[in-house]
């Protein structure tokens, strides 16, 4: 009972925390676009299944919460379901339930509608980026170098741990993340750097030695490295409006090393075993939240980065797959034929499925549940 009581404190209810706030925070995106482009939500639900308890407001949208805490949907007057399938009676309706109906909408207010919510999960991200950044402070990896690899680049030109970084070329360097993206992208070319270390400053010019990857097609990529490492983690609080800037690069930083990641798993060049399911982010949310609510707001802002990126990718079923039917409908000033729609809905069925299933084999293998079970039939 006792071990039953620590998995649900320590595991469950982070996950549901984290996972209900990042869902509320993308189906309100929707919620907030649709009713001021005059469309009636019928419904707005936290999780799915059975209702645990709900109301109806003045609008006449149901809110709800549900029993199964794995996701949430804004339903829309005329949908057939939470995937915007139209209903079969958007063929009967009246002029005036034609004015509120999502499916008899412009291009543009639906477009705007969908798009909402994975942009209100940017948004979300951002505010609690900068909340962090204002009281908590933003951590970075020093530009203070703590560590030089024999033989390296960096040991043969004299740089010695405690120099610190101060520009590359023209560029100034703020963080080691700094450093270590220009060196990457000068393969072989030589750069200038300044450092300083006790208050003294001098010039050294490096040529970054070139190492190779390779993914599984046997495609090669060159990439420069000198050898210096950082360990020092500091913090560094901002102002409210620099906190938002910041923020908003800290978006952007996360969406594009998130995008390049996914990048490398297509070529190979980094393990599928990274990617991770329900099962992975319970674990993580309760690992997070024993770390203080700071950690934890912090978790919700990359989960809702992240969700609002996988609902931008072009897959029918997610919001992306609609807003490239969307702009389809524009170009060819007509919608997509209904066969071809449901077509692409079934594969994107297909496509998110396998890609759950794919998550949650990587989730039980990382959580050893397959090895355990390996070891019971043995």
């Amino acid at each position: 009972m006792d071990s039953l009581l620590s998995l649900l404190t320590h595991y469950a209810l982070p996950f549901i925390l984290v996972l209900s706030v990042v869902v509320f925070a993308h189906e309100f995106g929707h919620y907030w676009v649709a009713r001021r482009c005059g469309i009636r939500v019928v419904s707005f639900s936290i999780g799915f299944g059975r209702p645990l308890f709900g109301w109806t407001d003045s609008h006449g949208t149901h809110w709800q919460i549900a029993w199964l805490p794995m996701g949430g949907y804004v339903k829309m007057f005329g949908d057939a379901d939470p995937a915007s399938t139209p209903d079969a009676s958007v063929k009967e309706m009246t002029e005036e339930e034609k004015k509120v109906s999502f499916f008899h909408q412009s291009v543009e207010k639906r477009f705007a509608t969908v798009a909402a919510g994975p942009l209100a999960n940017y948004v979300f991200a951002i505010v609690v980026l900068a909340v962090l950044f204002v009281f908590q402070g933003q951590p970075f990896s020093s530009p203070v170098i703590s560590g030089v690899q024999e033989n390296s680049v960096a040991a043969h030109a004299g740089i010695v741990p405690g120099d610190k970084f101060l520009f590359i070329d023209s560029h100034r360097i703020d963080r080691f993340e700094d450093i270590k993206r220009l060196i990457a992208l000068n393969v072989g070319s030589p750069v200038t750097v300044r450092l300083e270390k006790d208050g003294i400053q001098r010039t050294l010019t490096l040529t970054p030695e070139v190492v190779t990857q390779k993914d599984r097609f046997g495609g090669e990529h060159p990439l420069g490295r000198i050898g210096v490492v950082s360990d020092r983690l500091e913090y560094k609080k901002w102002s409210p409006v620099e906190a938002l800037g910041h923020a908003a690069v800290e978006t952007w930083t996360l969406t594009t090393d998130t995008l390049r990641g996914v990048g490398q798993m297509i070529m190979g060049t980094r393990g599928a075993d990274e990617i991770g399911g329900p099962l992975r982010i319970a674990e993580m949310s309760g690992h997070v939240a024993q770390d203080g609510a700071w950690a934890l707001l912090w978790f919700m802002a990359v989960i809702s980065i992240n969700l609002g990126l996988i609902n931008l990718f072009p897959v029918p079923l997610l919001d992306g797959g609609h807003l490239f039917f969307f702009v389809i409908e524009k170009l060819f000033r007509r919608p997509l034929h209904e066969k071809a729609q449901e077509i692409g809905f079934k594969i994107g069925l297909a496509l998110i499925g396998s890609l759950m299933l794919f998550a949650t084999w990587n989730d039980l293998v990382h959580l050893e549940v397959i090895s355990k079970i390996q070891k019971m039939l043995s």
